[in-house]
């Protein structure tokens, strides 16, 4: 239950806050450099990619498939939709400068909508579905929490329907997938999908864009 996390009051003060809630519960932030994954799903891994780049304390982000077999871990199979894959990012971050829980923020703010049942946007399938792949029962507890917060306040018109799933291998995606929107800025569908993310990031959570990001 949500009231084991959350003090008396919370809650309610949430709901009428005008700003995003944060995580209710987070892992503890670590007082010295320490590396961490999180692998997260939300449609199109380009835009996924390109938000998360770009967040304070986040060291790399590599686009893959999770939550299918390694055999058919490729972009031409997982994109029938049949393979069990969501395309994906595993993001490796810095867990004395960011944590799990802030990264969650962003995804549900920010990176998609958790609204969208196998889709997001134009892309539909469900290898575009909304998913937190967890690699631990920290990260499972951080993450429910934090959907059952989100849906108790009603932050969303609608139910959120994002799946939180155990972590069973992480795939990386073919080479010229990685770092597409900074590799191709002008493309059509970064654009359309891709920067107004991005700029949805440096408008909602300032805090949590590093220093000195160049304009795309």
């Amino acid at each position: 239950m949500l009231r084991q996390w959350l003090p008396a009051g919370l809650l309610v003060s949430i709901m009428v806050a005008a700003q995003f809630p944060d995580p209710p519960i987070d892992e503890p932030r670590a007082s010295s450099p320490v590396l961490k994954k999180a692998v997260l799903a939300g449609g199109c891994f380009w835009c996924t990619e390109a938000v998360f780049e770009l967040v304070e304390g986040v060291v790399d982000v590599r686009a893959g498939y999770a939550g299918g077999a390694p055999e058919t871990a490729r972009y031409e199979l997982v994109s029938t939709g049949r393979t069990g894959h969501a395309e994906a990012v595993e993001i490796t971050y810095d867990a004395a400068r960011v944590t799990y829980g802030q990264l969650l923020r962003v995804f549900f703010e920010v990176a998609h909508d958790p609204t969208q049942l196998d889709r997001q946007g134009p892309d539909v399938g469900p290898q575009y579905r909304s998913a937190i792949f967890y690699a631990n029962d920290e990260q499972k507890r951080i993450a429910e929490a934090y959907i059952q917060l989100l849906e108790q306040a009603r932050v969303f018109p609608g139910r959120i329907v994002t799946r939180v799933e155990p972590l069973r291998g992480f795939y990386p995606a073919e080479t010229y997938h990685q770092d597409f929107a900074r590799k191709n800025p002008d493309h059509a569908y970064i654009v359309l999908h891709a920067w107004p993310k991005v700029a949805k990031l440096k408008r909602a959570c300032p805090r949590l864009v590093r220093d000195r990001v160049s304009e795309p």
